[in-house]
């Protein structure tokens, strides 16, 4: 599949779980393709920090299974939350790639409190990352996607973007967040030819599911029995989603020429709207 042959991408959080299904699924399609990590959250308020291997290292990693398939791959370490660091990313990934037609902010944290005793810590980490970085990155994107001819931006937000779940108030505010920024840069940005479009991914077993079993599993469960739980309760087609699924819609969205201000759900049913 080359659909997307003779594009650049640009992923940020694209080493592990969902950035790195859809990076993969975007060079498959033909694109070249830069990683925006960071190796370490300074902050305990996040999700990856008993991470056996750092954001960069494994950004190295999957940018050595993209050239592997033919493609041109760089991994740049960036805090999406700075933005000097976003707009490095962006500067690199055009002097090294030679431009840029897709940017999908990826990037994210959770953590798992009641709005009771949820810290200001977490709260402003989730809201720098998740929101402050998809603005930044955006930013910094929007000059160099000006510049080609149906550029794309694609925002990751979730399904906890669409619904409120409990023990993750900051979290959802977060992606209702990305849903409303996302409608309302698509309407911003239509004019210069730049579509802007928003994945809202239902239940992956990525390490971010690792991270909420602990923290959201019934008294004396396995996370197996946790995992199970939530995928035959909320799921109506009864599947997990998977990076990949994620990254099938990443594709169609870089190259669909009149799709633009959508947030699609990826979530087997989760929410019908």
């Amino acid at each position: 599949m080359t659909q997307l042959a003779g594009k650049v991408a640009l992923v940020t959080g694209g080493a592990r779980g969902i950035g790195r299904g859809i990076a993969l699924a975007l060079a498959e399609a033909g694109a070249d393709v830069a990683i925006a990590e960071v190796e370490r959250v300074a902050s305990a308020a996040q999700q990856y920090r008993d991470a056996a291997l750092g954001g960069f290292t494994l950004a190295q990693q999957t940018v050595r299974e993209i050239t592997a398939l033919g493609r041109k791959a760089i991994a740049v370490q960036a805090d999406v939350a700075r933005r000097a660091d976003t707009l490095r990313m962006v500067h690199d990934t055009v002097d090294e790639l030679g431009g840029l037609d897709v940017l999908v902010c990826n990037a994210g944290v959770v953590s798992v409190s009641p709005v009771a005793s949820l810290t200001e810590e977490a709260w402003d980490l989730t809201m720098a990352v998740n929101v402050k970085g998809v603005f930044l990155s955006c930013q910094a994107a929007i000059p160099e996607l000006a510049k080609r001819r149906g550029a794309s931006i694609i925002n990751i937000a979730s399904v906890a973007g669409k619904n409120g779940f409990p023990g993750v108030a900051h979290y959802c505010a977060s992606k209702f967040a990305v849903v409303g920024f996302t409608s309302s840069l698509a309407k911003e940005l239509a004019a210069a030819g730049i579509r802007v479009n928003a994945i809202c991914p239902g239940i992956l077993r990525t390490q971010m599911w690792e991270y909420l079993a602990e923290a959201m599993g019934d008294s004396g469960e396995s996370k197996e029995e946790t995992w199970q739980r939530y995928v035959k309760g909320l799921i109506p087609l009864g599947r997990p989603q998977t990076p990949q699924d994620i990254g099938q819609l990443a594709v169609y969205l870089a190259a669909a020429e009149n799709v633009t201000g959508q947030a699609i759900n990826v979530d087997g049913g989760i929410e019908l709207h």
